[in-house]
C-alpha cells in the first residue's frame, strides 16, 4: 500500500466521527453551563473620570480667548543691577456688531535709575498697553478700524510702497482710526498722542515724551488706474543715540506733508512722490518719482530724486541732501536669477556724498539640491569702496546648508574677509535647530589692527514632550583686535504646561555686546556707527494663565467648535536674503503681526508669534513692519502669507526682511 495516497475512503471515515465527536462535546458543555445574565456595577465602585475640559467651557457668547501673566526678572547692565515685576493681559473677542478685539497690555515696576538728560532720573512703574478694534462694517459699506494705547502712526499703501526711499512710522501712545471703503477706492486714516519710546529690558514698556505726535492720511483710488495720497505728521522731539547707543528724544518741532500720484498699468507703473517739512532746524522740499516696467523675463526700474538738506519726517532721520537718479534690470526665468543697479548720488550742499553706486548680483539654480551665485557692491568716490560675496546652497539628507565668503575694502587697503557657514537641520516634527560658523578678519577707520573674530551661533527649538518644550538662540564670540566682541549672547526660554489653562516660562538672557555688518556700502541709508554695548543679562520667570469661552469654544478665523490647530512663526532680519532663518540672523521684536486682518499681537524678544486655536483651513498671516529698523522692509510677498492650518498642527511661517541689494 502507497503510504502517501492510504485508503482515502477511510481517511474521509475518520475525518467525519472526529467532527460529530467535537460537537456532541461542545453541545454537552453548553447545556451544564449556566444561562448568560447582564452585570451591572455599581455607582460607588466606578473610577472617577478625568475632567473633560470641552465640559469646562464657557458656552455662552461668541468666541473669545483671555490670558494674563505674572512676570519677574532679575537684570545686570554694565555696573547696574535691577529687578523688574509685571503683570501682562491679552485676548481676542469676537463680537456680532463691533468687529474683533485685540488686547496687548503690561504694567511693571523698575528700580533702574538711569539719566537720559530730558526725562530725568527713570524708574519706578512703567509699561504698555494697545487695544486694537478691527474690521468694524458700518452703514454706507465703511470698514473701521481703531486702535487705542501704545500704536505707530499709520501710513496709506502709497507712502508704504517706496522702491528707494522709506518713510518711517512714529511711536506713540494714543488714538488712531483707519476708515475704508473698498467699493469708492477711499481709505481715510489719523493718529494722535504722546510721542515716545520702548523701554523695559525684558519686560516690554514705553517711556512718554515730552511732545505730541499728530497724523492724518487719505488715499483714494480715482479710476482703475490711478490713485492719490497724501498724509500729514507733526511730531515734537527727535530720536537720537546716546553715549551708549541708546535711542532718546531730544527737543524739537518737525511739520511734515507727503503726497503721492501713482499710475499702475497692466506691465508698467510710475509714481510720484513729493515732501515738505518745516522745523525747527530749518524748511525743506523733496522730490523722487519711481517707474517700473515689465518686459517678459525682465524687470526695469527707474527714478530719480532730489532731497534738499534738513529734510525731515516725524522724530526719525530720513535721507536728504542728496540729488541723482538710478537705474535697475532684474531677471527671473527657469534657473536663473540675477540683477544689476547703478545710482548717481551728489550732495546739495556739498558736505555729503558725492559719487556712483553699483551693485550687481546673481545665482543660478544648478539642479533641485544645489544652487549659487554671487553679489558685487562699488562705491565710487572720495573713499571708493567695495564689497563682494560669493555662496553656496546645497540640500542634503543634513538639511539645507550655505556657505558664503565676504570681502569688503576701501581705498585706504581697509580690507575686511569673512567665511561663515549656515547650516538648517531637518529634524522631526516639533524639533527646529539651525546653526552658524563664522571666522573673519574686521578693519574700522582709525583703526592700525585687524578684529579676527570667530562665531558659533545656534538657533531652535524642541518639543520635548506635549507639556514642555524649549527655545531660543546662543552665540559664542572669541575675538582679538581693538574692537573684539569676546563672550556669550544667548536668549534661552523653557515652557512648562502645568495645566491646560496653567504654564510657567523661565527665559535667561545674556549679551556683551553688538556690532554692525562691515559688507552693507549704500550710500543712501544713514551711516550707523559701531556700537560697544555694556554686558547686558537677566533671568526672566513668567506664570501665565489662559482661558477661552465661547460657543462652545474660541476658535480664530473660524465656526466654534470646529476642528484647530495654531499658527506659530518668527520674524528676522535675512542678512544673506536666503529666506531661511540662519542662527546668526538677528530676530524682528515688537513687530505687528494680523490674522486674517482681524487678529493682531506683536512679535516678542526672539521675533517669534503664535496664534493658538485657530480654524483648520486657509488663513492669511500680514506683518505691518511698524517698527522694524530702516533700511530693512517686507516686500509684498512675504508681509501676505496664505498659511494652511491641519487638525492639531502647529503651521510653522518664516518671515524675513531684506535690504536692497
Amino acid at each position: 500500500m502507497n503510504p502517501r495516497t492510504g485508503h482515502p475512503r477511510l481517511a474521509l471515515a475518520l475525518g467525519i466521527a472526529g467532527i460529530l465527536a467535537m460537537r456532541t462535546a461542545y453541545a454537552q458543555q453548553a447545556d451544564a453551563a449556566p444561562a448568560y445574565r447582564d452585570r451591572i456595577i455599581a455607582t460607588h465602585d466606578l473610577q472617577a473620570l478625568p475632567p473633560d475640559e470641552e465640559a469646562e467651557q464657557d458656552g455662552n457668547g461668541l468666541p473669545r480667548s483671555f490670558r494674563i501673566e505674572l512676570l519677574a526678572s532679575r537684570n545686570e547692565r554694565g555696573g547696574d543691577r535691577y529687578d523688574e515685576y509685571g503683570i501682562s493681559a491679552g485676548g481676542h473677542w469676537e463680537t456680532a456688531d463691533w468687529g474683533a478685539f485685540s488686547l496687548d497690555a503690561t504694567l511693571f515696576d523698575s528700580d533702574r535709575k538711569r539719566f537720559d538728560g530730558l526725562q530725568g532720573s527713570q524708574g519706578g512703574l512703567g509699561g504698555a498697553a494697545t487695544l486694537w478694534q478691527r474690521d468694524l462694517y458700518l452703514n454706507g459699506g465703511w470698514r473701521v478700524n481703531n486702535g487705542l494705547g501704545v500704536l505707530n502712526t499709520p501710513s496709506t499703501p502709497l507712502q508704504r510702497s517706496q522702491y528707494r526711499f522709506y518713510l518711517p512710522t512714529v511711536a506713540f501712545a494714543g488714538v488712531s482710526s483707519e476708515w475704508q471703503d473698498d467699493r469708492r477706492g477711499l481709505l481715510v486714516q489719523g493718529s494722535f498722542g504722546r510721542a515716545g519710546l520702548y523701554n523695559g529690558t525684558r519686560v516690554v514698556g514705553f517711556e512718554l515724551a515730552d511732545g505730541e505726535a499728530a497724523s492724518l492720511g487719505a488715499q483714494w483710488q480715482w479710476s482703475p488706474q490711478w490713485s492719490s495720497a497724501a498724509s500729514f505728521l507733526g511730531t515734537h522731539g527727535r530720536i537720537v543715540p546716546d553715549d551708549s547707543g541708546e535711542a532718546v528724544f531730544e527737543p524739537g518741532d518737525t511739520q511734515a506733508l507727503y503726497a503721492a500720484t501713482a499710475w499702475q498699468g497692466e506691465r508698467d507703473s510710475v509714481q510720484l512722490n513729493l515732501l515738505a517739512s518745516d522745523s525747527d532746524i530749518g524748511d525743506a522740499a523733496g522730490a523722487w518719482i519711481d517707474a517700473s516696467a515689465r518686459r517678459g523675463r525682465y524687470t526695469h526700474n527707474y527714478g530719480g530724486y532730489r532731497l534738499q538738506p534738513d529734510l525731515s519726517w516725524g522724530a526719525l532721520p530720513i535721507n536728504n541732501d542728496i540729488q541723482g537718479g538710478y537705474y535697475r534690470i532684474a531677471y527671473q526665468y527657469a534657473r536663473w536669477i540675477w540683477n544689476a543697479s547703478v545710482d548717481r548720488i551728489e550732495s546739495i550742499s556739498g558736505a555729503g556724498f558725492d559719487g556712483t553706486y553699483a551693485t550687481g548680483y546673481a545665482r543660478y539654480q544648478a539642479d533641485s539640491t544645489l544652487g549659487y551665485g554671487a553679489s558685487l557692491n562699488l562705491r565710487h568716490s572720495s573713499d571708493t569702496a567695495h564689497s563682494a560675496q560669493l555662496f553656496l546652497d546645497k540640500s542634503t539628507a543634513w538639511g539645507q546648508t550655505r556657505v558664503q565668503i565676504d570681502q569688503a575694502g576701501t581705498g585706504g587697503d581697509q580690507e575686511s574677509w569673512q567665511v561663515s557657514v549656515d547650516q538648517a537641520l531637518p529634524l522631526q516634527q516639533g524639533t527646529r535647530l539651525s546653526a552658524s560658523l563664522a571666522y573673519g578678519e574686521l578693519r574700522y577707520e582709525d583703526q592700525d589692527e585687524a578684529t579676527r573674530a570667530a562665531t558659533l551661533s545656534l538657533y531652535g527649538g524642541r518639543d520635548i514632550s506635549e507639556r514642555l518644550s524649549i527655545d531660543g538662540s546662543a552665540r559664542w564670540t572669541h575675538g582679538d583686535g581693538d574692537s573684539a566682541v569676546r563672550g556669550t549672547d544667548f536668549n534661552l526660554g523653557l515652557n512648562w504646561r502645568m495645566t491646560p489653562r496653567w504654564s510657567v516660562n523661565a527665559a535667561l538672557y545674556q549679551s556683551t555686546g553688538s556690532q554692525r555688518s562691515p559688507f552693507v556700502l549704500d550710500p543712501l541709508v544713514t551711516e550707523t556707527p559701531f556700537i560697544s554695548l555694556p554686558r547686558d543679562r537677566s533671568v526672566f520667570l513668567t506664570l501665565r494663565y489662559e482661558r477661552s469661552a465661547g460657543r462652545p469654544q474660541a476658535v480664530l478665523g473660524g465656526a466654534a467648535g470646529g476642528p484647530t490647530g495654531s499658527i506659530a512663526g518668527s520674524l528676522f532680519l535675512d542678512e544673506n536674503g536666503d529666506g531661511v532663518r540662519a542662527a546668526s540672523e538677528q530676530p524682528a521684536a515688537n513687530i505687528t503681526v494680523l490674522l486674517d486682518g482681524r487678529y493682531a499681537m506683536r512679535t516678542d524678544s526672539l521675533g517669534n508669534f503664535e496664534f493658538p486655536r485657530v480654524a483648520a483651513g486657509s488663513h492669511r498671516v500680514t506683518v505691518v513692519p511698524d517698527n522694524l529698523p530702516l533700511p530693512w522692509y517686507i516686500d509684498d510677498t512675504a508681509a501676505q502669507r496664505v498659511v494652511q492650518v491641519a487638525v492639531r498642527q502647529a503651521a510653522r511661517v518664516e518671515i524675513g526682511a531684506r535690504r536692497q541689494r
